[in-house]
C-alpha cells in the first residue's frame, strides 16, 4: 500500500471530525525517505483541504531523514488538542519538542546542535541501537561501541514504529468506537431501565405500605371495639355485683336490727317462744353469702391479643439495633452447676458428662443438682432480647425465672420449668416444649433452628421465643411478672453460647 491508498484509508475518518489525527498520520506514513511521497500525500491533502473550509494553503516539502526522525519523535510525543488547529499544533508543539530534544542530545554528546551526525566518527546517524535506544552511525552499528547491541538500519527501526503507530491509533480509533458505542447505547439503555426499576420499585413500595396500614387501621379498629366491649361487660358485672351486695348489705342491716330488739325489749317467755323466728332470721343473714374477687369483675388481656399486632411488634424489636441484647448479658458463675463448666469469656456453658464434676466452693447462689445456671442481668422494666447459639446441643432449656427461685435440692422447685417462678423452652430427645409449673405445650418446629433468640417486653408483660435466621415466633406467652427476672439456662449435652 503506498501513500496514496494510506491517504484515502484515513480521508474516510474525515467525516466524524478526526483531521488533525489523519493530517499527522499522512505525514508518518509518507516516509522520510522518499520526497516524492511527502508531494503525494501533500497533494492529496491539499486537494482536500482546498474542499473543505477553513483549511489555509500549506506547502509540504521533504527534509533530510534525520530530520524526520526527529519529526517522528516530535509527532509521537505530541499531545494534540482535538479543538486546537492542525498546522499550529505542528508548528508550535513541534518546535518546543525539538528544543528538548536538542538539549538532551547535548546533553548525551553524540551530536551538537549544529550537525546530527555521530560525535565519534564524524558520520550520519542513520543507524538506530535497541539496546541504548539512541541513534548510532554505521561504524558504531559494525565496528564501534555498539557493536554486540541490537542495532538496525534507522530506516527500518522507522518502518517498524510507524507501524507501531498505525496500530496504536486503529486500536485506539476501535477503543474510542468501543466507548462511544456503550455510552450512546449501554448508558442510555440502562438509564431508562433504571428510571422503569424505579418507579416500579416506588409503586411497590407504596402498595406494600398501603396494604399493611390498611390490615393496620383495620385491626385498630377491630381491637378497640373489643376493649370497648370488654370494658362494658365488666361494667355491667360491676353494677350488678354493687346493687347486690348493697341489697345484701340493707337485707343483713334489718335482719340484725330485728334481732338486736328481740334481745333487748323481748322477755323471757317471748325470747324462749320466738326461737324459732330467731332461727330463721339467721338462716336468712348466713344466706346472703360472703362476696369473693373473680377474674369476671377484670379486663380480660386476651381482648387485645392480635398475633398480626404481636407479630410486627416483635419484628420490628428484633430487627432493629438492639436484637442481639445488651452486650452485658453473660452468664452469672456464681449460679453455674457443678455439672457444667463455664468458659473464659463467661459466654459459653458446656456439661460435663464424665465424672468427677467440678470440685466448686460453697454458695448459695449455685445450683448443686440440676445443671442450671442464670444470667448476670437482672430485668424488671424495659424490653430486652437476647440470643443463644444451641446447634451443638440436644437437651437444653433457656428462658427466665425469678431471683428467688430454690438453688439447692433435686427437687421441682429448684428444677426450671418445673415450678411457678420459671418459664422455659425445652429440648429433649429432639421435642420441643415450652414449661411453666410443670406443664409442658408442645411446640411444632419444622427445622432444627440453631439460634433460639428470647424477648421480654416489660410493660406489655410480653416473653416471645423465636428464631433469628427466619424470624419465625416459636411460641409467646403473656404472664403478669410481679417480680424481677433473670435469664435462665440448663444443659444436658454439648454447649450453648450467649451471641452478642
Amino acid at each position: 500500500m503506498d501513500s496514496r491508498d494510506h491517504i484515502r484509508l484515513f480521508s474516510r475518518e474525515m467525516s466524524d471530525g478526526s483531521i488533525p489525527e489523519i493530517i499527522s498520520l499522512a505525514l508518518l506514513i509518507a516516509g522520510p525517505h522518499r520526497c516524492d511521497s511527502y508531494s503525494s500525500a501533500g497533494a492529496h491533502l491539499f486537494s482536500y483541504c482546498a474542499m473543505t473550509e477553513g483549511f489555509t494553503e500549506c506547502d509540504l516539502t521533504c527534509s533530510s531523514p534525520a530530520t524526520s526522525v526527529e519529526t517522528l519523535n516530535a509527532v509521537t510525543c505530541l499531545k494534540i488538542d482535538p479543538e486546537q488547529p492542525i498546522f499550529s499544533v505542528l508548528t508550535g508543539g513541534m518546535k518546543e519538542h525539538q528544543q528538548e530534544q536538542e538539549e538532551a542530545d547535548i546533553a548525551s554528546g553524540i551530536f551538537s546542535v549544529e550537525s546530527e551526525v555521530c560525535a565519534e566518527h564524524d558520520s550520519e546517524l542513520d543507524w538506530f541501537c535497541a539496546t541504548e535506544q539512541k541513534l548510532i552511525c554505521s561504524r558504531c552499528a559494525n565496528a564501534g561501541p555498539c557493536r554486540e547491541h541490537s542495532v538496525a538500519p534507522l530506516t527500518r527501526r522507522v518502518g517498524v514504529v510507524r507501524n507501531q503507530l498505525v496500530d496504536v491509533c486503529e486500536k485506539i480509533q476501535l477503543q474510542a468506537l468501543g466507548i462511544e458505542k456503550f455510552i450512546q447505547q449501554t448508558l442510555t439503555a440502562k438509564e431508562q431501565k433504571l428510571q422503569a426499576s424505579a418507579s416500579r420499585a416506588r409503586e411497590q413500595v407504596l402498595a406494600q405500605v398501603a396494604a399493611a396500614r390498611e390490615a393496620l387501621e383495620e385491626e385498630e379498629q377491630r381491637l378497640l371495639e373489643q376493649v370497648q366491649r370488654e370494658e362494658e361487660r365488666v361494667e355491667q358485672c360491676l353494677l350488678t355485683q354493687r346493687a347486690h351486695w348493697n341489697h345484701a348489705l340493707t337485707s343483713l342491716s334489718q335482719t340484725r336490727s330485728r334481732l338486736v330488739h328481740t334481745l333487748t325489749h323481748a322477755g323471757d317467755a317471748q325470747l324462749v317462744t320466738g326461737i324459732q323466728e330467731i332461727a330463721e332470721r339467721v338462716e336468712e343473714a348466713e344466706g346472703v353469702g360472703k362476696p369473693c374477687d373473680t377474674d369476671q369483675l377484670n379486663l380480660n388481656p386476651a381482648c387485645i391479643d392480635s398475633k398480626l399486632l404481636r407479630g410486627l411488634w416483635a419484628t420490628a424489636l428484633l430487627l432493629g439495633p438492639n436484637a442481639y441484647g445488651s452486650p452485658l448479658l453473660k452468664f452469672d458463675e456464681r449460679t453455674v452447676s457443678p455439672l457444667l463448666s463455664l468458659s473464659e469469656d463467661l459466654r459459653t456453658l458446656t456439661f460435663l458428662q464424665k465424672k468427677p464434676r467440678q470440685s466448686l466452693p460453697y454458695d448459695p447462689a449455685r445450683f448443686d443438682s440440676w445443671p442450671n445456671a442464670l444470667g448476670s442481668l437482672s430485668m424488671s422494666s424495659g424490653t430486652h432480647s437476647w440470643i443463644v447459639d444451641v446447634g451443638k446441643s440436644g437437651a437444653f432449656k433457656i428462658g427466665v425465672c425469678y431471683s428467688s427461685l430454690e438453688r439447692k435440692g433435686s427437687g421441682n422447685e429448684a428444677r426450671l420449668g418445673y415450678n411457678s417462678k420459671s418459664w422455659v423452652l425445652s429440648r429433649y430427645d429432639g421435642d420441643y416444649s415450652y414449661c411453666h409449673a410443670g406443664k409442658k405445650v408442645p411446640l411444632q418446629v419444622v427445622t432444627r433452628p440453631q439460634r433460639i433468640g428470647l424477648l421480654l417486653d416489660w410493660l406489655s408483660q410480653t416473653l416471645l421465643f423465636y428464631e433469628p435466621d427466619s424470624g419465625t415466633v416459636l411460641y409467646s406467652v403473656t404472664q403478669p411478672f410481679n417480680a424481677p427476672l433473670l435469664p435462665a439456662f440448663a444443659l444436658t449435652d454439648r454447649s450453648i453460647t450467649i451471641l452478642h
